[in-house]
């Protein structure tokens, strides 16, 4: 490469290196000639450029100065310069006819010439500060120059030969090219490290901190080359080759990385100083290493026996030419670029066209109906809005997404606005005036300081920080401080939040910017056409699959930061808001000095028995705030329900949110194996799951307003516990009466007994009081943005965790809830009830008071048709009346649905009421179905209403009968404890430890689940509490186990194997019966620390491609999370059918809703998906599996441990009798 464009690249770094981290102010400089602008006839340097302009801004300047003088001199008048307010004059003030202006000219001299004058200093002042602001930017420039000269290029190789060999050729560099060079340097075998850098080698990858530590070099990398500063990541990359101990955590992966950037530049000598590295740490080129070298040379036009020897090398090293296009991740003009290459050396090259798309079929045979084209009528449900009306809603979503925040207003009580809260919020105003200035100051400061960190080879926070403009950061830490609840939040969560909130701004700016979101556009309006309840498609079929047809091309998947930078990035950003936020002392004392103190202060708390880091906000700001009485919330994006459809799950990494990056299994932050499962996963096995998410999201929702109306009220008030309304701060307990002020502390006459009673009273007081606080808060996020949403129809995006569980994403406001949450939601598009709607209305009531589980629906119908007089007066009087609905389990719910009864009942005519109201089937401990199921166990499917019944089966009231039958025999032989639990053994001290067994509960949980129900019977003797609650939950396992014989040999199979396999140093996995890859991310904790600042963050990290598993974890959790990927499968193939079958459906786990009109064909769905799952060979098949996956390695085979792990596995629990089809029949199945 020649001299002049070597010059020419080097002379762009100063573009490249420190860009102000907004792309505006960049394009600012480069406006005025600054470094990387074209420079056509002037042969200044950009620095003397800039000076020329700043020195004749000075001229000029000087003359308009001597013209002032002037002026004074002559006489005319006498000029007085000062300094004024500049406002913009009215614009009819300069339009004066002309014979004012003659009749005023006589005398109106001095006046011209004062406002001459006025003129002159405001051109001056305006002057000195564009000169001011062009010398900040030049000495900033030049620091940037003298800062990167200090980077270093220039490897320094531990390989005495290479290193020799690299100082002959660039000796030599003028007789011999770069492109030669890098040709022989191809041909060049591995190094063999010695000494500390072998040493350092043989450890590659065996420390398991190292993993941590390569995943940040490699975050750091790639953000270098995001925000420009690929010579800061050369610069790193070089520090860290020179040392052999930091060596070792640099891998292919980012040499290839730092190459690829330098490809794009066509820095062909940079490139070649890389090749160097590689070869000097004893790696081969792979094909990414390759594909740099011959963009690099497609770049620079290089001749064809070059690229030829590059292409024979690589094909010696084994590697495949058309694997370049096929394999490598390549960009457009990467490809082009890479392609002129490969032509120059093969002129009839072409590369191989993308294979065509095969068409990908689920082939599980659960799924065969869903997915048949043809024989299986299907009827898809179509959404009650016409096309323009969800193109409208599109636009709104995205403009909500692309600002990545939403203010909504807040629905406390609103203050009159008086003179004290006037002034609070002009206060409040003018200090975060003050805040985002300082703010400002100390993001550069901060940055400044990163950056040197980074010039000394760290790979500090300074990419990072350049990745937003400082005003979005000061947006950002100013939302921060306005949420900090009054009790202060922890700064490792507080870190980790800031830390994530950078990357999802992030994340859209980048897809703002690659024009992602002009595509995406295009492509939903046509999605639109298969939702729209005005348009017509060829051919109906599931959103996925039409999405895919549409032909969207995906966007690469964006990798998160490791969770030690986004912890990093946020105690950083938390620092820089303790450091610039302060407010003037008097604020907290009147009387008190007037200087400056912090707003936030770090102290530290206990919590759960360890301390830890807490910012907390002065209390002055606190009550700065209350008085202020700002009726405004801010969420992020992904926090509030869409306003549109959500995107179709098209795979692991994309659907859900327009934007915003969102996962489709939630995992524990730093945990990578369900991903690499999920990817490695092939397309068509995860159909199933896209297409029930996809179902569950596409449900259009709209907020009960008269139910949310009357919450208001209550919470406006002050509120109501009972009814699940918290109160506000002032119903919180005060302190006890003995407790004076702060200051005098407790009185002196108590005695110490006294005082350490009213110290634990104070302590109980205290955590009620911040209980309070945090509901209260809680509900305050639901009912705002219930308000917000009052007269819109929204969505509700969904996701699963990794056992297939569906949650929906946003957090504050959904149906997943508690009972008042639940009311206030329900279904924007409503259905005619039907013949039997209102029947199941009634029904449901009934469900929702809790009063006839026992009984049949029947009975159940004609109790309702009983209370109809109090229902209708619920309805109409909910707070005046005899209020009945007050008295139920789920009062909300209950009040809600005597609302839809009153209102189906005075219609004209209720078959034909269009009904909205979610009606609910729940699983009778579904749980234990599954058990009983996969055991074919007949008793216990008696017991769970599995087999035919004309009544309810009650499985707690079961077990407790059996407890009392063992204590009564106890008894009779004297056993003490027994005779003393005469009376109290009832379904609710047994239901919560039965319920729980079932997912795992050890006895030790289940002792501590029966003392506490024991503990709330007032008349039971306490000193009898320990030995009870031990006696009573072996009683409670012993009943089980003669009730569910089957379950239990079942739950002890799962939970020996992932003993053994845990042993054998893996985590377990599974498939689903609907092929989801399941692995449990139970491994041993290492702790990673974050040092400096304020406080050093010590958390755990939980890397699960690194670390043995935790064996306790592993067994215990087996059990429990297999049976939930089994009633997440039931739900999952309950939604397809059900949306196949045209009907709205959505589920909270094991409890299914649908509108009125439809639960009987729910209930058919149900019954005949749960007995096809049930009729696979489950437990047959996870055994083939398991087997499979950790006996056939011939390495592990030959342990201990893998010969009992093989013999268990072989050893599958014999099954029942039981017969499945009656599950069809039972009506108590879900009820």
């Amino acid at each position: 490469m020649s001299a002049l464009g070597w010059g020419r690249r080097a002379a762009g770094l100063g573009r490249a290196l420190w860009p102000a981290g907004r792309p505006r102010v960049l394009a600012e400089e480069e406006a005025f000639g600054g470094v990387g602008g074209h420079r056509r006839s002037s042969s200044a340097s950009p620095c003397e450029q800039d000076r020329r302009k700043d020195w004749g801004h000075a001229e000029l300047l000087e003359v308009l100065q001597a013209r002032v003088r002037q002026l004074q001199a002559e006489g005319v008048s006498e000029v007085t310069v000062k300094r004024v307010v500049v406002a913009r004059a009215p614009e009819a003030s300069s339009a004066q006819s002309p014979g004012k202006a003659r009749a005023g000219a006589e005398g109106a001299a001095p006046k011209l010439s004062g406002r001459w004058a006025q003129k002159l200093d405001k051109e001056q002042r305006l002057m000195q500060k564009r000169k001011q602001r062009l010398e900040g930017r030049l000495q900033k420039r030049e620091r940037t120059l003298a800062w990167q000269r200090q980077l270093r290029v220039e490897p320094r190789l531990l390989s005495g030969r290479l290193a020799n060999q690299l100082q002959r050729w660039e000796q030599g560099a003028a007789r011999s090219p770069w492109e030669e060079q890098l040709a022989r340097l191809l041909q060049e075998a591995p190094q063999r490290l010695s000494g500390d850098a072998a040493k350092a080698s043989a450890v590659r990858g065996s420390d398991v901190r190292l993993e941590g530590q390569r995943q940040r070099l490699l975050s750091f990398f790639e953000c270098c080359l995001l925000t420009g500063h690929l010579p800061l990541a050369h610069h790193v990359l070089v520090t860290h080759h020179s040392r052999s101990r930091q060596q070792r955590l640099l891998t292919l992966a980012m040499y290839n990385m730092v190459m690829r950037g330098w490809a794009r530049e066509g820095s062909f000598k940079e490139l070649v100083y890389v090749f160097f590295m590689v070869k000097d740490a004893g790696l081969a080129p792979d094909l990414l290493s390759y594909a740099a070298v011959l963009q690099c040379m497609g770049r620079l036009d290089q001749d064809a026996s070059t690229v030829r020897r590059c292409l024979k090398q690589m094909a010696q090293d084994g590697l495949q030419l058309q694997g370049l296009f096929t394999a490598v991740p390549l960009g457009e003009g990467e490809r082009a670029e890479l392609l002129r290459a490969v032509r120059k050396a093969e002129p009839t090259f072409s590369p191989p066209p993308p294979p065509p798309p095969t068409p990908q079929l689920n082939t599980s045979p659960l799924l065969r109906e869903v997915y048949a084209k043809q024989g299986c009528p299907v009827s898809y449900p179509r959404l009650h809005l016409p096309l323009k009306k969800l193109q409208d809603l599109f636009q709104q979503q995205l403009r909500v997404e692309l600002a990545t925040t939403v203010t909504v207003q807040s629905v406390e009580k609103a203050q009159p606005p008086t003179e004290e809260v006037l002034h609070a919020r002009k206060t409040l105003a003018d200090l975060r005036a003050t805040w985002e200035t300082a703010l400002y100051q100390e993001l550069q400061e901060t940055k400044a300081s990163e950056a040197r960190a980074a010039r000394e080879g760290r790979p500090s926070l300074f990419p990072y920080l350049c990745l937003l403009s400082e005003r979005e950061f000061v947006g950002l830490l100013l939302q921060t401080l306005q949420a900090l609840p009054a009790q202060g939040e922890s700064l490792l969560f507080l870190a980790h939040e800031l830390g994530l909130r950078v990357f999802n701004r992030h994340i859209v700016q980048r897809k703002q910017l690659s024009k992602q979101v002009q595509v995406l556009e295009q492509h939903y309006i046509k999605y639109l056409h298969l939702l729209a309840s005005d348009t017509q498609v060829a051919e109906r079929c599931l959103p996925r699959q039409w999405w895919e047809a549409l032909g969207m091309p995906e966007a690469p998947h964006e990798q998160p930061w490791p969770v030690s930078v986004l912890v990093q990035l946020g105690k950083q950003l938390a620092e820089v808001l303790v450091q610039a936020v302060q407010m003037p002392g008097s604020l907290a004392a009147p009387r008190g000095p007037g200087s400056l103190i912090p707003v936030l202060y770090h102290v530290y708390s206990f919590r759960s028995f360890r301390q830890i880091g807490i910012l907390k906000p002065h209390p002055a700001f606190t009550q700065l705030l209350e008085a202020a009485a700002e009726r405004t919330l801010t969420f992020e994006s992904t926090e509030v329900p869409m306003l549109c459809p959500p995107l179709p799950w098209t795979s692991p990494h994309s659907g859900a949110f327009l934007l915003s990056p969102t996962k489709m299994m939630r995992s524990v932050e730093g945990t990578q194996q369900h991903q690499l499962l999920l990817e490695r996963c092939p397309p068509a096995q995860l159909h199933g799951a896209l297409d029930a998410l996809t179902q569950l999201g596409n449900c259009a929702w709209r907020v009960n307003g008269r139910v949310l109306d009357l919450v208001l009220e209550l919470f406006t008030d002050k509120g109501c516990p009972r009814l699940g309304v918290p109160a506000p701060p002032s119903e919180a307990p005060r302190p006890p009466q003995g407790r004076q002020t702060p200051k005098s502390g407790l009185l002196p006459d108590l005695s110490p007994a006294d005082k350490a009673e009213m110290r634990r009273e104070l302590a109980r007081r205290l955590k009620v009081a911040r209980e309070m606080q945090s509901l209260r808060a809680d509900a305050l996020c639901r009912l705002s943005l219930a308000q917000h949403l009052r007269h819109r129809v929204f969505w509700l995006p969904h996701n699963m965790d990794f056992r297939g569980r569906t949650y929906p994403c946003p957090p504050h406001f959904n149906h997943l809830g508690s009972d008042l949450a639940r009311a206030l939601l329900e279904f924007a598009q409503g259905r005619p009830l039907g013949p039997h709607g209102l029947d199941w209305l009634k029904i449901h009531l009934v469900n929702l008071t809790g009063l006839k589980k026992r009984e049949s629906l029947q009975a159940r119908r004609d109790f309702a048709d009983q209370l109809m007089e109090d229902i209708l007066d619920s309805a109409d009087q909910p707070m005046t009346g005899r209020r009945w609905w007050m008295e139920a389990d789920e009062p909300w719910q209950a009040l809600a649905c005597c609302m839809e009864i009153a209102r189906a009942t005075r219609a004209p005519d209720p078959a034909a009421y269009i009904s909205h109201f979610p009606v609910h089937q729940d699983g009778s401990c579904n749980g234990l179905q599954h058990y009983a199921a996969l055991g074919r166990d007949s008793v216990g499917a008696a017991s769970v209403n599995l087999l035919p019944s004309d009544l309810p089966q009650d499985v707690y009231s079961g077990v407790a009968a059996q407890v009392e039958v063992f204590r009564r025999q106890d008894a009779e032989q004297g056993v003490h404890v027994a005779q003393v639990l005469e009376g109290f053994i009832s379904r609710k001290v047994v239901k919560q430890t039965v319920m729980t067994v079932v997912y795992g509960v050890t006895r030790y949980g289940g002792r501590l689940q029966i003392e506490k129900r024991l503990r709330e019977l007032h008349n039971f003797p306490q000193e009898f509490l320990w030995e009870a609650s031990h006696y009573l939950v072996r009683q409670v396992f012993n009943s089980l186990q003669e009730m569910f014989s089957g379950t239990r040999s079942i739950q002890r199979w799962l939970t020996e194997s992932a003993r053994l396999i845990s042993h054998t140093g893996s985590a377990v996995e599974w498939v689903t019966p609907l092929g989801i890859p399941v692995i449990q991310p139970y491994h041993r904790d290492s702790k990673v620390m974050i040092k400096g600042g304020i406080q050093s963050l010590t958390f755990s990290s939980s890397g699960d491609t690194s670390q043995k598993p935790n064996t306790l974890k592993q067994k215990n959790g087996f059990p429990p999370n297999f049976i939930h990927s089994l009633d997440s499968s039931h739900m999952m193939l309950t939604a397809l059918h059900c949306y196949r079958k045209g009907l709205t459906f959505v589920s909270v786990h094991d409890c299914f809703w649908t509108h009125a009109a439809d639960v009987a064909v729910m209930n058919q769905v149900c019954r005949e998906q749960f007995v096809r799952l049930h009729s696979q060979p489950i437990l047959h098949d996870l055994s083939r599996f398991l087997v499979k996956r950790f006996c056939s390695d011939s390495r592990v085979s030959k342990s201990v441990w893998a010969s009992r792990l093989l013999d268990t596995l072989l050893s599958v629990p014999k099954t029942g009798a039981f017969d499945l089809e009656q599950v069809k029949r039972s009506t108590y199945f879900f009820s």
